[in-house]
């Protein structure tokens, strides 16, 4: 063999070599999620989030459980300015005005131009976006987004008397018929509700009563907190004396009274949307799901986005910012937003995606799934009330209500001392934050 054939082989062979070594040192970049999703969700999100890295082999998606909303949004503030944070992060609706002050997040509406790309904001549901936005960008992505409804038990209302087919309607209705279920002895308690306070702030809304002033903190920083009316006493002094009368329990703070629910322990359950999967799928009984219960005279609002949304963290490179920014498009696509809302209950955040699903016959099929859509759509939606409520110390604040319920449960302060007692000290949050990020 000559010489030059001996060179083409070598020269060959370790040009092979070196190929090879460089696609095996091309990794994938990684992309770290930071998220609070428990329980039946966090199924549902893994597998999203795999199907993400099967189709897009230069990225991959590492998620990690960091507890608790309030826990995961804590653990970011103070991982942040070591550097230790993720590249995303789960927020829910409260901490938005937190996160958007923070100075620690790239508003979601400046990343497409950051990367060359225009991208229509249109497409997302504009309930959803509303709560999200500052003077009509977009700061976080939408991603498990619900509201809350009523949830009931369709064997238990038979069985006490009822008609299965005819929820309560009104807060008077939700009282007389707890007299009934109570009597017929088929429960113990009635009715329970997850996240509490949220649940205030939802009752508030669907009469188009604000939280806060400054439109709730939407037109600029709030300043003192409004929810200690007449109004809001009466919403209050109502679930005390339903406590006092045995139809309401107690739940705790988040998801405990699902159980009590799915057990048939209760009738009725005042909860977030996302959990009509898990409740359908744990549930041995006739699930029926009906609109919020109303307090009839008072003007109606409509209920209010909660749940999370993803916020991306400042500082990263451009192949991290692109791996997120192509994450981020990848679940608002229609046959992924289906599929989040099939898995957990959770609004589909495109338009696309719920046409679709009108299209195939979904909400006709099962119409425990169009309660929600349908009550979201039947009010106002036109207010800073039905907007939502967005203060900075919002989690902090949250606390405070839950607190005066424990205690005027517990029979420590009266109703109206127990909501005063935490307005005041709401307020000196809001004061403490005023001074800190006010201009």
């Amino acid at each position: 063999m000559n010489t030059r054939k001996i060179f083409s082989i070598v020269l060959v062979l370790t040009l092979c070599l070196l190929l090879s070594a460089g696609s095996a040192l091309a990794k994938p970049v990684t992309i770290t999620f930071w998220h609070a999703m428990s329980g039946s969700r966090l199924g549902v999100v893994e597998s999203i989030i795999e199907s993400f890295n099967a189709t897009h082999p230069d990225f991959e998606v590492k998620p990690l459980f960091t507890g608790s909303y309030a826990e995961t949004l804590t653990k970011y503030v103070a991982a942040y300015p070591t550097k230790t944070g993720p590249n995303m992060v789960q927020v829910y609706e409260v901490g938005t005005q937190t996160m958007i002050d923070s100075d620690a997040i790239t508003p979601v509406y400046e990343i497409p131009g950051m990367l060359g790309e225009t991208w229509d904001w249109a497409q997302y549901v504009i309930p959803i976006t509303h709560y999200y936005s500052v003077d009509g960008n977009l700061w976080s992505m939408p991603f498990n987004s619900s509201t809350a409804m009523l949830y009931y038990n369709k064997d238990l209302f038979k069985a006490a008397g009822l008609d299965p087919d005819k929820p309560p309607t009104t807060w008077k209705e939700m009282e007389e018929y707890g007299e009934k279920i109570l009597a017929s002895g088929v429960v113990d308690h009635v009715y329970s509700t997850g996240w509490p306070s949220w649940i205030y702030e939802q009752t508030l809304a669907y009469h188009n009563h604000l939280y806060a002033d400054n439109d709730n903190g939407r037109a600029g920083l709030a300043t003192k907190v409004v929810f200690n009316d007449d109004f809001g006493h009466m919403v209050f002094d109502t679930w005390i004396r339903l406590h006092n009368k045995g139809i309401y329990i107690y739940g705790g703070a988040e998801y405990s009274a699902n159980s009590a629910f799915k057990a048939g322990q209760i009738a009725m359950l005042i909860q977030s949307t996302s959990s009509l999967a898990g409740i359908l799928k744990a549930s041995e009984f006739k699930v029926g799901t009906s609109f919020l219960p109303r307090f009839e005279g008072y003007p109606v609002g409509n209920s209010i986005i909660g749940g999370g949304s993803l916020w991306v963290t400042k500082g990263q490179s451009e192949e991290e910012l692109r791996g997120v920014w192509e994450f981020l498009k990848y679940i608002g696509q229609k046959d992924i937003a289906i599929q989040w809302h099939k898995g957990t209950g959770y609004f589909p955040v495109s338009g696309a995606a719920l046409k679709a699903l009108l299209d195939e016959g979904w909400f006709s099929a099962d119409q425990t799934f169009l309660t929600a859509f349908l009550q979201i759509l039947s009010g106002r939606r036109d207010t800073a009330a039905a907007t939502g409520v967005r203060l900075g110390p919002f989690v902090a604040m949250r606390e405070h209500f839950r607190a005066a319920l424990e205690k005027s449960i517990g029979g420590e302060l009266s109703p109206k001392d127990a909501l005063d007692e935490a307005a005041e000290k709401m307020n000196l949050l809001l004061k403490d934050y005023l001074e800190l990020y006010g201009k």
